[in-house]
């Protein structure tokens, strides 16, 4: 991916994650935010099933990965990051692959990237999935809101088996992909969540790769929120871009409810305009190691479990106006 995130190496577009958010699990507070101001509705109906638009919605792309048991993602829809961990400059070790054993259809309608260790060093040996959408035109247009939701299932691992996991629900800026640096082309992460822990983050990035008004490597970040369950269940995860209202609005959701924030107030108008008022593409990964999870306590170890997976039933794209 990127050093710092935004350059590219061996072809391959990516962010280098902000593993400086936490330096301990005490420097941030988990809270659950009991906002429900926005959009919500039922889970998906049955396993891949995209629901229908929220009100005053229309849906403009969508994946309920229902391909047959053990087919590769859709390659009309996604492409594949392929490679060595070391060009993605995040620290994180497992390779990426086009291989159905690290990303497949389960047949029942979901979506599985599962990360693989050969041999017994917990540092080597790994490979995983992440893929990006073949399109890069998902953005909300002036007087507009967009809404990207996925359903997502994470790595059902622990503080004791999971150090070094690293799953990520998250968009770049299509701008990335015609040489616009990060983070001036902008990076919204809709979820990401590392050790197994029962929680999550959302973040803007922005700006300067180093300080700046967002704040980098940090960004604006939610910091780490409550997520119960997340593990062993399926919950939908959100993000709206909404430029119908002023101050603009990037607006992030769990299950429905609105859980953080980030007004356009927040930045000066050009860093917001260059970060925001484009479209996007959306990626889906699961890293293993890394700086982020480092700030959390390690990466992997021996006691890090090989074949632990994130289940995807569906993601959709929305806009309104």
């Amino acid at each position: 991916m990127e050093g710092p995130r935004g350059a590219q190496k061996l072809g391959v577009l990516g962010r280098r994650r902000p593993w400086l958010r936490a330096t301990t699990a005490a420097a941030i507070s988990l809270v659950l935010a009991a906002t429900t101001a926005g959009t919500t509705r039922a889970s998906a109906a049955s396993p891949g099933a995209v629901p229908a638009p929220p009100s005053g919605f229309t849906l403009t792309w969508s994946d309920d990965f229902n391909g047959a048991a053990r087919s590769g993602a859709s390659t009309a829809n996604w492409r594949y990051d392929i490679g060595p961990a070391t060009m993605f400059s995040t620290g994180e070790i497992a390779a990426v692959t086009n291989s159905t054993q690290n990303v497949y259809h389960d047949g029942s309608g979901r979506l599985v990237i599962r990360a693989l260790r050969s041999g017994r060093n917990p540092l080597s040996g790994w490979t995983s999935g992440r893929i990006q959408t073949q399109s890069a035109t998902f953005g909300a247009r002036p007087g507009g809101v967009l809404r990207v939701e996925a359903s997502l299932q994470l790595p059902n691992v622990t503080a004791s088996n999971g150090l070094g996991y690293w799953p990520a629900f998250w968009m770049l800026g299509s701008r990335l992909r015609t040489g616009t640096p990060w983070p001036t082309s902008g990076e919204i992460d809709i979820m990401e969540a590392v050790n197994g822990r029962e929680s999550t983050f959302g973040t803007l990035h922005c700006g300067l790769p180093v300080g700046g008004p967002c704040r980098e490597p940090n960004g604006i970040s939610s910091g780490e929120r409550i997520c119960a369950g997340c593990r062993t269940g399926f919950h939908t995860y959100a993000v709206e871009i909404d430029r119908s209202t002023s101050p603009e609005q990037i607006r992030w959701y769990l299950d429905g409810n609105n859980f953080f924030t980030v007004r356009s107030t927040a930045v000066d108008s050009t860093t917001w305009a260059n970060a925001v008022h484009h479209p996007f593409f959306i990626i889906l990964n699961l890293a293993i190691g890394g700086g982020f999870p480092s700030a959390f306590g390690a990466g992997p170890t021996r006691a890090t479990m090989s074949g632990a997976h994130m289940q995807v039933e569906y993601v959709a794209v929305y806009n309104k106006g």
